[in-house]
């Protein structure tokens, strides 16, 4: 009723971005539907269209890619698009759809100071009580794609640390750096890791090559000596 909506939202779709520094731009998408969060169905998008940080062209850019897939694959829309952000972001991802001549798309955006919404072609911004269930929900589902868009950049800034790290490792090329990574995720796991699962995972020479790479790092980290070969027993 606030929105001016034809009908409920029974499906939302909302999108943050997260940056480090104007570095590896995230867009993070998450779907309420029907009641229910549902996670199965969150959406995570890389900004490759430009370097640098401008969050209205990052959501410009995912509020694209999301919604030109799916007029491919289903031609089905969410009720409702909900943007973190406030006029600028608003008027991103109304071009976004504009060019998908999607329009008629519902869409809002929550800016976070005063919680206000903001809505297409409204000259003031929305402002509801702060106990009002419409605004609450709107509410968590921005706090919910913030959370999101963090955890998914954490994972991939802490992944990327992994594979420079991978690079000092003699023998281990592109294709084994790519293989570690999605296996292990951090250096501390990947160092954790025994002989026999690294020898199973990247052969019996490259994994022992490996293991004792990690061994060695390991101990130069702790100031102690690394372990010397062991010697063969005496006959």
């Amino acid at each position: 009723r606030h929105l001016g909506l034809a009908k409920p939202p029974r499906w939302i779709e909302g999108f943050d971005i997260s940056n480090l520094q104007g570095t590896a731009v995230i867009a993070s998408m998450v779907v309420w539907r029907d009641g229910r969060i549902r996670k199965g169905e969150y959406r995570s998008f890389n900004i490759r269209s430009f370097v640098g940080q401008d969050d209205f062209r990052s959501i410009g850019e995912a509020v694209e890619r999301r919604y030109r897939r799916l007029r491919e694959e289903s031609g089905v829309f969410p009720d409702l698009v909900l943007i973190d952000g406030g006029r600028g972001q608003l008027g991103a991802a109304a071009a976004a759809l504009a060019g998908l001549q999607l329009e008629d798309l519902p869409l809002v955006s929550i800016a976070k100071r005063e919680e206000e919404l903001y809505l297409p072609g409204a000259p003031e911004p929305l402002r509801l009580p702060r106990r009002d269930e419409g605004l609450r929900l709107l509410q968590m589902l921005r706090d919910e794609a913030h959370r999101f868009a963090i955890s998914k950049h954490r994972r991939q800034r802490t992944t990327g640390s992994l594979r420079s790290r991978l690079e000092e490792i003699p023998g281990v090329g592109p294709v084994r750096r790519k293989l570690l990574a999605q296996r292990y995720g951090t250096w501390e796991r990947l160092s954790a890791a025994p002989l026999a699962e690294l020898e199973a995972v990247l052969g019996r020479a490259l994994g022992g090559a490996v293991h004792r790479h990690l061994t060695e790092v390991a101990a130069l980290a702790s100031g102690a000596p690394a372990a010397a070969p062991a010697l063969p027993a005496a006959d």
